[in-house]
């Protein structure tokens, strides 16, 4: 790959500055692998070198897998998209819109004005959203000391939602819920779904809710960006003995398992041999599905978690199901109506369908969107985009 050079060095560069930890970086097209690269240690604290096989926390790059799983059941008849979820979820059948707070602190909440369906949950409309982004939800959950959302218990994402179903984007625990669906429809736990119907046969054997020996031997650690711009690796783990596993964000794995996934997605619904999803619907979870809505920037309210995000200023970004879509040329090169997201721990990745290719690169520090992990995103993604030139000639 003729740019693998320049991607090299630009990683490279990052670690040895202490931009970032370390990094595994992979792109591909829909049958080959056009780029990979491991760099930096897993522990900055320990000796290890990060490789390509390393283990992330990938965070909310579950989501995309979650909504794959609910779309078989959509091919299968045993999910609607517009079909109620409150019959399959009793915690969705009777949603409450929070408000506001009244001048003694009680929260002010009514009933939901519509219900909500698959696609709500799987486009981020239903009105759940995370209290890292929404000062709100951060003081409902202190006022009713809910447990955190990484907790892994239950409780954890039982709260009201900030506006009517189907009238405004907003970033949440939406597809916690998909998955709690994907139970309920399939009669399977979620972590057992997935590995039948997704990862099994797509060969991703290093992705699970839980930990396994072998892959904690290649665990990469979660670092915190001090004041200073110092990394310090902290302790950082999802729960491993779970209530429920979370489909919005539980998932462990590496970057050529998610390579695989996102391969499939180029594919046409198949890969390593098996038909995942059927054509039609990889290419209808392609297609923006939140209408006249668009993807709203997001403030932190929780500054150990996150930065303030604002991807691509002053474009319209849409959302697929359970993909953004940016509308126009990104400056690194991707095509408009590409499909992206990322995990927590400034996890990136993207597929573009018009180029026939697609990227990940794995990074495990918060708080999210860290000016210096974005930096090493878009020079990999910028590198990729130069290998391919102006054709179509790596598709």
């Amino acid at each position: 790959m003729q740019g693998a050079a320049q991607i090299d060095e630009a990683l490279l560069l990052a670690c040895e500055r202490g931009d970032i930890p370390g990094a595994v970086a992979i792109a591909a097209s829909a049958d080959t692998t056009l780029y990979e690269g491991a760099f930096g240690r897993r522990d900055l604290s320990k000796p290890q070198v990060m490789t390509r096989d390393s283990v992330f926390w990938i965070a909310s790059m579950t989501k995309a897998i979650t909504a794959a799983a609910a779309m078989q059941l959509v091919e299968q008849g045993r999910l609607g998209l517009d079909d109620p979820v409150g019959g399959l979820v009793p915690e969705l059948s009777a949603p409450q819109v929070l408000e506001g707070f009244a001048d003694d602190g009680r929260p002010l909440l009514r009933p939901a004005r519509a219900p909500i369906t698959l696609r709500h949950l799987l486009t981020h409309t239903a009105g759940f959203c995370y209290d890292m982004w929404n000062a709100d939800l951060l003081r409902y959950r202190t006022q009713h000391e809910l447990p955190p959302t990484r907790s892994g218990k239950r409780a954890s994402i039982v709260t009201p939602i900030m506006a009517d179903p189907g009238t405004r984007w907003e970033y949440g625990t939406s597809l916690d819920f998909a998955g709690l669906v994907v139970e309920a429809a399939s009669g399977m736990r979620l972590d057992a779904y997935l590995r039948k119907h997704i990862f099994a046969p797509l060969g991703m054997n290093d992705t699970a809710f839980r930990i396994g020996p072998q892959q904690r031997e290649r665990l990469v650690s979660v670092h915190r960006r001090e004041a200073d711009g110092a990394l310090t690796p902290i302790a950082f783990e999802i729960e491993q003995e779970p209530e429920f596993h979370a489909g919005g964000g539980g998932l462990y794995g590496t970057a050529p398992d998610y390579v695989r996934f996102m391969q499939m997605m180029l594919n046409q619904g198949r890969g390593n041999g098996a038909q995942v999803l059927q054509p039609e619907t990889v290419a209808l979870m392609s297609q923006n599905h939140i209408g006249e809505l668009h993807v709203t920037p997001m403030s932190s309210a929780i500054a150990f978690a996150t930065n303030d995000v604002d991807l691509f200023p002053g474009m319209a970004k849409k959302w697929g199901l359970s993909f953004l879509i940016n509308t126009e040329p990104t400056p690194e090169g991707r095509s408009a109506g590409s499909l992206a997201w990322a995990g927590l721990a400034n996890t990136y990745y993207w597929i573009d369908p018009q180029r026939a290719v697609c990227g990940v690169i794995l990074m495990q520090v918060l708080p999210f969107a860290d000016a210096k992990c974005l930096g090493a995103f878009a020079a990999f993604e910028r590198g990729v985009y130069a290998s391919l030139g102006s054709g179509k000639e790596a598709a």
